[in-house]
This record gives C-alpha cells, structure tokens and sequence, in this order.
C-alpha cells in the first residue's frame, strides 16, 4: 500500500485534454487549490501536505488514460483523505468523477467538503436542528457520483475559511489509518 500522507484536492477544471493555454487556471474552483498552497508557503505549520506533488506534474493537454488519469490515481493512492472543493460553478466533469470513484470507491479515503461559496457554519447547517441546509444537500447533486458514493466513508462538511480547514485537516477522524465511521459531519454552530 502506498505511503498514504498527502491531502488530494479534487476541483473542477474544464475537461482534461483542452488545448487552451490557460488550462485549469481559467477555472474559478482551481483558485482555492491554489489558496491552500498558498496559506501553506505562508505558513509551515498550515497542515496541508499537497498530493499533487507527489508525482511528475501533467499539462492539461496531456493524453487522459496514458497520462492524467494513472496520475490522478497515483495521487490518491498516496492521500490520507480528499479535499472537495464544491461551488456553484462545480460540473460533473470527466476528471472530478473519476477522482472521486478512485478516492472514495477503490481507496475508501474520508473527504472534507469545502463549499466555497459559503463562509460561515451557520451557511451550510440548521443550528437548530443541527442538520445540513436543503441549499447544501441540492449541491451534491452536481457530482451525482459524490452524492451516491458518499456513504461509504466519513465526510465532513465545512465553509470555505482557513481556520475551519485547518481544524479539519488536523482531525485523525478525517485520515486513512484512523477514520471515523461512515457518515456525513459538520463542525456545531
């Protein structure tokens, strides 16, 4: 089994394979990738160790089953869970389905929800019936793959804020080696 260590991101980018020169740039959701890795170069303490550099970088216009996918499932193999960063622009590309079958199907690896259009607790659940929002549970209907998968491993729901996702990147219940039972969670209001 490979050395799970590394947080996977899963974003959408436009489908792999485009000869734009722009590539995943040209997406909104790649910004909050590039934001971790960025808190990250701010702050070595920042627990996020980025799976995406554990093997040789890919151009967009790279061949997918030669190149991208083996990459991908490279990654993941190599992930103690996945970070899904889901917005309003997220699509159901060919990329995020396959991420998500390999992580959660095949490698059973937790996944930490950060919903990037939203910032506060309150946004994604009820504080008073502490169940999560009809507007967040609609979402997952982006990624019908995610929405139908997500019950085989612990997933935690979060708001796109830093200190939130710090708290979530350092909870063992969220890792390969000692997660939590299969369910959906949430940090209380």
């Amino acid at each position: 089994m490979a050395n799970k260590t590394g947080n996977y991101c899963a974003f959408y980018v436009t489908d792999v394979g485009s000869d734009s020169g722009l590539g995943a740039h040209a997406v909104k959701d790649f910004v909050y990738y590039n934001m971790l890795r960025a808190w990250k170069g701010k702050d070595s303490s920042f627990p996020f160790v980025d799976s995406h550099n554990k093997n040789y970088n890919v151009r967009d216009s790279s061949d997918w089953e030669t190149t991208l996918k083996p990459r991908l499932r490279d990654r993941i193999n190599k992930s103690k869970n996945m970070i899904f960063f889901l917005s309003k622009n997220t699509k159901n590309s060919r990329a995020v389905r396959e991420e998500i079958n390999h992580a959660i199907n095949v490698n059973e690896i937790p996944v930490i929800v950060v919903y990037v259009d939203y910032k506060e607790k309150s946004d994604i659940i009820n504080c008073t019936s502490k169940t999560i929002k009809k507007k967040i549970t609609d979402m997952w209907g982006q990624v019908p793959l995610f929405k139908n998968s997500k019950a085989k491993v612990p997933v935690l729901h979060i708001p796109y804020k830093k200190e939130l996702i710090r708290q979530a990147l350092n909870n063992p219940d969220f890792r390969y080696s000692t997660k939590t039972k299969p369910n959906d969670y949430f940090f209380p209001c």
